[in-house]
């Protein structure tokens, strides 16, 4: 058996992290020691304790239980289960367990409505992810949502001695191990007591009287780096990473950096990259998109681990560089004009000279002044200066008083 599975918490007061759920006064165990149980639904990353406090108010409420992975379960497994809440045994209400229940499909989820809405079934669900994304929202509206958060080193240490002398127990020997070995593998294993817990095993194997911090540090390295390409912790790291170098925070834009690369992501780096030159810093340091492209294309030309080299050149310059997004609102007021209904009428005069309805009083800039004359070229609904406002940098400050001049010359000559 696992160790995780051997030293498995048996009481709240047991389970590393989690305070803000497990504490004696905290809301979410004053209702389970209540003994009105509603339909809960668990989400966090892995390794947090969702089975394990799953388990702990499966035993206080001592009802019949029954577990099934949604990763491997199926529609016949779900039946089969429901049908034993008509037994005799299960006059009170079966618990039902359902781990990685984003697995299920909207059918399979569906299946379970009638069962918990007449209380035959109390559904206790795991995710580790969002479940306003992923689960279907009849289920989720009868439920009570509960968020797992990441272990903190230090409340990893309990557990961990536990698990250390439980080591010692089992297999007849009496090791050594200080704190601080115990705090290298908390540390590298980013929040998942799961996770340090095998990586404990494997030092506590490895070791001979004395466990080291050396050989713990070398088997849980890189154990505590988090990257699903494919959930929310993709998302959620791309989204910091934007949005700290729209803040013009360079340190945490190179964290954020750092951590998808070494997911091995450098796809969404690069894309992420060339979104951000655009959007965020735009019209202010027009000449950095080009700047970026470059370093992106020496990125994937090159590859990791060296493309970390160019793409940390591009997110300084970027954090560090003046913002502007008036392109980015500009683009998106002329669309919602566009969804409105306005803007249908072309003018006359811009429509293609091949169309037999084309008006010929378009007049041409490059034949005035300064290369421009004053002349309408929005639709007739669609008023002037609506969509793009001239940013507060000194690029678009400058472009702003060349916009302003022409138009004065424009105006003088024609009085």
């Amino acid at each position: 058996m696992p160790l995780a599975d051997s030293v498995r918490p048996k009481s709240f007061d047991d389970v590393a992290g989690q305070k803000h759920l497990l504490a004696k006064n905290a809301p979410f165990r004053r209702i389970i020691e209540s003994g009105h149980i509603p339909s809960l639904v668990f989400h966090g990353p892995p390794g947090t304790g969702k089975t394990t406090v799953a388990d702990i108010v499966a035993k206080q409420t001592g009802r019949e239980f029954y577990r099934i992975n949604a990763t491997v379960a199926s529609l016949s497994d779900i039946k089969d289960i429901l049908s034993l809440s008509q037994t005799i045994t299960a006059y009170d209400g079966i618990i039902l367990y359902i781990d990685e229940i984003q697995y299920f499909n909207k059918k399979q989820q569906q299946s379970l409505l009638e069962y918990v809405e007449d209380g035959r079934v109390t559904l206790i669900s795991s995710t580790t992810e969002n479940p306003f994304f992923s689960l279907y929202p009849a289920l989720l509206s009868r439920s009570s949502v509960f968020e797992f958060k990441p272990v903190d080193a230090k409340d990893m240490l309990p557990a961990l001695r536990r698990a250390f002398d439980y080591c010692n127990g089992n297999s007849g020997l009496n090791k050594e191990c200080s704190d601080e070995v115990l705090l290298t593998i908390a540390n590298g294993c980013g929040g998942d007591v799961r996770k340090a817990l095998g990586a404990l095993e494997n030092v506590y194997f490895a070791s001979e009287e004395v466990l080291s911090t050396e050989l713990a540090a070398s088997l849980a390295q890189r154990s505590g780096i988090r990257f699903d390409r494919d959930g929310n912790e993709h998302y959620d790291l791309l989204s910091a990473f934007q949005k700290s170098i729209r803040g013009s925070d360079p340190d945490a834009a190179i964290f954020y950096l750092a951590r998808i690369l070494e997911g091995g992501d450098l796809i969404s780096a690069c894309r992420r990259l060339m979104v951000i030159a655009c959007e965020d810093i735009g019209l202010a340091y027009p000449t950095c998109i080009p700047i970026v492209k470059a370093c992106v294309d020496i990125a994937n030309s090159i590859g990791l681990p060296e493309a970390s080299l160019p793409l940390a050149d591009a997110v300084v310059l970027l954090a560090t560089a003046p913002k502007s997004n008036s392109a980015h609102d500009a683009y998106h007021a002329a669309v919602q004009a566009i969804n409105s209904g306005r803007g249908r009428e072309i003018p006359s005069y811009l429509r293609d000279t091949h169309r037999p309805d084309a008006d010929n009083g378009y007049k041409y800039p490059h034949v005035y002044p300064n290369h421009y004359v004053k002349q309408r070229y929005l639709p007739n609904d669609i008023k002037e200066g609506e969509f793009y406002t001239f940013g507060d940098n000194k690029t678009e400050r400058a472009a702003y008083e060349y916009y302003k001049l022409i138009r004065g010359i424009s105006e003088k000559d024609k009085k």
